[in-house]
């Protein structure tokens, strides 16, 4: 039933916006303008933070899926970027891909008692980011380092992190203000003890994150 509810609450938004797309909105009110980001918590947006993983598959093709669900807190001062803090929970248990069958294989449990998981198996404790440090790099931009913790496995990562857009939801959608970056970084995973099948499966996987944030 989980799996489903991304979908539903992006069809719900779609409901909901119908009435601005009548209206004829002269733009979207995200726009990409810092000056519109005002400082405070924000909460991670679930339905719409994802975290897109990408590694090569037997050197035939590359191979992507996604992680859903995200919650956490971002901490910001539009004047002082240099001390925001991001803490984020990434729910590995709801991977999913293009194919059901490698989506149950990736949670699929061991094919007897002492065996263990192909991949994540069906309990994956969730992963988890918390940042460290953030250094501007330019307009819009920063490196975001923190410690990610996945697989029992704690280690830091840094984040080439992006500005996407800020602003307010219109008032027939809750009227929050709102704040989206891009991020993107590359791992290896037997850092992470999870070296399954490399190198027919790459060891580097690419991350690429869309995260969403509304102010509480």
């Amino acid at each position: 039933m989980r799996r489903y509810l991304v979908p539903a609450a992006t069809a719900l938004a779609i409901v909901a916006a119908a009435p601005l797309v009548a209206q004829g909105m002269a733009s979207a009110p995200g726009q990409k303008n810092a000056a519109l980001i005002t400082g405070g918590t924000y909460q991670a947006d679930p339905n719409h933070t994802l975290v897109e993983w990408e590694l090569n598959h037997l050197g035939f093709s590359p191979y992507f899926g996604l992680f859903g669900d995200v919650t956490g807190t971002l901490q910001l001062d539009p004047k002082a970027p240099q001390n925001a803090k991001v803490s984020v929970t990434i729910p590995i248990s709801k991977v999913t891909t293009a194919s059901k069958g490698l989506t149950d294989h990736l949670l699929r449990a061991p094919k007897d008692a002492g065996g263990k998981p192909d991949f994540f198996g069906p309990s994956p404790a969730d992963a988890t980011f918390v940042s460290t440090s953030v250094k501007p790099t330019g307009a819009g931009k920063a490196n975001v380092t923190g410690n990610l913790t996945f697989n029992g496995v704690t280690k830091p990562v840094t984040l080439a992190t992006t500005f996407y857009g800020a602003g307010k939801m219109p008032a027939q959608m809750g009227g929050a203000e709102n704040v989206g970056f891009e991020a993107t970084t590359t791992i290896k995973r037997s850092e992470f003890n999870f070296g399954n099948m490399v190198p027919m499966l790459s060891d580097e996987v690419k991350l690429k994150i869309a995260a969403a944030f509304t102010k509480k």
